[in-house]
């Protein structure tokens, strides 16, 4: 039977990364499986920017997970959207490049064990996947894989929400994922001439024809088998009824924040007495495994528009004739764009210590799901609190592998939570009814002038919210007693051989959208599984509030 050096199992944004990386080496014999289906050429709702309301939902592309009713949300069942196709959610998402605030990794190097995550050595890394295109700084990469546009916002709409930010108090910047996070500004996105540019166009379609790399669709992996401790093989089956298995010296998981942690409870590495209870023999006792389960989410802050300035007439069916031709024959035109081309972040109280509310501004009023409020035109703001206090977890069902494990996020469900919704919310109104609004404003349609005091807007969160899909954390890099994975070798502890490298290593969740700071653990991982010699640090100053320079 044939051996392979390394198995990753998930071709999705972590997977495709290591599959380039890992089989760089001509005598690295590498195999990728993934449970979904190739991301075709043809296929327009995943190339096109603006398709992306077609994926989430749709179980052609999306495993639809949805939570256990979440008890401080009106008992609601939160969907959850996840990639179900190569480049996995990279595929899906809204295409928004953020990595986070730096001092999320200086948060990150205080925990024991991880000294080589701070923001220094988490650098490199993030330049390394990185081809911006814009001037060269001592922040941004251009040779990489990951192709990054910057916004162009050129809607009008835009010019009024960037002054109205500066009339409520708040700085611009320049660039949210260089020398200032805090402010406003246009954002990067995964885009390359009107295409969305996912980690399996980056990392693995480039590389795909190495002889020495393998990749098997619409393969979900059942069961990693071991040998004593050591992972010597996975089971993976396509269809119910056709199961085959394959071996190799290194397992790396990279199912991400929801399939990694029910893999590894599925082949006895978790909870000793969730899996004695399903009678699941139990290889190693790590109950952190699931655990620490952490999520953004966040409401839309819709206005009217007096103007006929918004995108709104992109959303007309006898419009999306002419738009899909612009985009099918020249890649221009309002499909080539995700629309979410700028936001920013501040604090929502002087007491924080740096920014922990993220905002997206977009000249229309619409949901995910591509339905909108009963208007002509419209703008909104996503908006949501960065750093939760709430923690939930993941937990298998059953011993199929088919059914989807319980997930529970438990929003809403601490002090910190509320009050910071509270606070996000009156920060939302007070920058949208700025005086360089006052020609579009027509006046609040979501959640309108009926929520008003900290308890309706408490309420309305609750009936509302939706998630803005960051799940993360649940398999956490650390060395303390809920510590998962190894942050010097990416091992699983108590193993040998089996690896996890996706955003559930991530200890904390980060202040934005999680799929830049999963390709930096994913480029990082690479050679620390290899055992390369690390990049080396680079410091460079940043700002913080209290000074100007880190």
């Amino acid at each position: 039977m044939k051996q392979y050096d390394y198995i990753i199992v998930g071709g999705g944004s972590a997977g495709c990364a290591l599959a380039n990386r890992l089989s760089a080496d001509k005598d690295n014999k590498v195999l990728m499986l993934d449970a979904g289906r190739p991301d075709y050429i043809w296929d327009l709702f995943i190339h096109m920017p603006a398709g992306l309301t077609v994926p989430l939902g749709n179980k052609w592309y999306d495993w639809c997970y949805e939570s256990e009713p979440e008890p401080h949300m009106k008992n609601r069942r939160i969907f959850h959207g996840r990639g179900k196709v190569l480049g996995g959610s990279s595929s899906i998402n809204g295409m928004i490049y953020i990595r986070g605030n730096p001092l999320d990794y200086e948060k990150w190097s205080k925990d024991k064990g991880m000294e080589h995550w701070d923001y220094a050595h988490c650098l490199p890394y993030f330049k390394k996947a990185e081809n911006r295109i814009a001037p060269p700084d001592q922040y941004h990469g251009k040779q990489g894989p990951l192709n990054l546009e910057i916004g162009p916002c050129t809607n009008p709409l835009f010019q009024a929400f960037f002054k109205a930010t500066q009339e409520a108090g708040y700085p611009r910047t320049d660039d949210v994922n260089g020398f200032q996070q805090e402010g406003f500004a246009p954002f990067d996105r995964n885009i390359k001439n009107g295409k969305r540019w996912s980690a399996a166009r980056a990392y693995y379609h480039p590389v795909k024809h190495r002889k020495n790399l393998t990749l098997i669709m619409k393969a979900l992996a059942t069961q990693i088998h071991f040998d004593g401790s050591r992972a010597i093989g996975v089971t993976y089956a396509r269809g119910k009824k056709d199961s085959r298995t394959v071996h190799g010296k290194h397992i790396i998981c990279c199912g991400g924040a929801v399939n990694t942690p029910q893999l590894m409870q599925l082949s006895g590495v978790g909870d000793a007495d969730l899996l004695s209870a399903l009678d699941i023999p139990v290889v190693h006792d790590l109950p952190g495994v699931g655990q620490n389960l952490q999520d953004h989410l966040e409401v839309y802050v819709q206005y009217g528009c007096k103007q006929p300035v918004s995108m709104a007439p992109a959303l007309k069916w006898y419009n999306k004739p002419y738009i899909g031709y612009q985009w099918l024959f020249h890649k221009t035109g309002a499909a080539a764009t995700n629309h979410f081309e700028a936001g920013g972040f501040v604090r929502s109280n002087p007491d924080v210590a740096y920014p922990n509310i993220q905002f997206h501004f977009l000249p229309l009023a619409v949901r995910y799901d591509g339905s909108s409020p009963n208007t002509e035109h419209g703008y909104q703001v996503h908006i949501g609190p960065m750093y939760s206090d709430a923690r939930g977890q993941v937990k298998i069902k059953s011993r199929d592998p088919f059914q989807h494990p319980a997930l529970l996020f438990n929003y809403l469900s601490t002090d910190q939570d509320k009050r910071e919704w509270v606070e996000a919310i009156r920060l939302a109104r007070d920058i949208m009814n700025q005086p360089a609004f006052n020609a579009f404003n027509k006046g609040e349609i979501s959640p309108g002038p009926a929520v008003e005091t900290d308890q309706e807007i408490i309420d309305w969160v609750a009936k509302d919210g939706e998630t803005a899909l960051h799940p993360s954390c649940t398999c956490k890099m650390g060395t303390d007693k809920t510590a998962v994975v190894d942050p010097k070798t990416m091992k699983v502890h108590g193993t040998e051989g089996l690896y996890a490298v996706d955003a559930s290593v991530m200890p904390y969740i980060t202040n934005g959208n999680i799929y830049s700071p999963v390709m930096m653990i994913a480029e990082k991982a690479a050679d620390l599984i290899l055992g390369n010699t690390p990049l080396a640090p680079e410091a460079v100053p940043y700002h913080r509030h209290d000074r100007n320079q880190q």
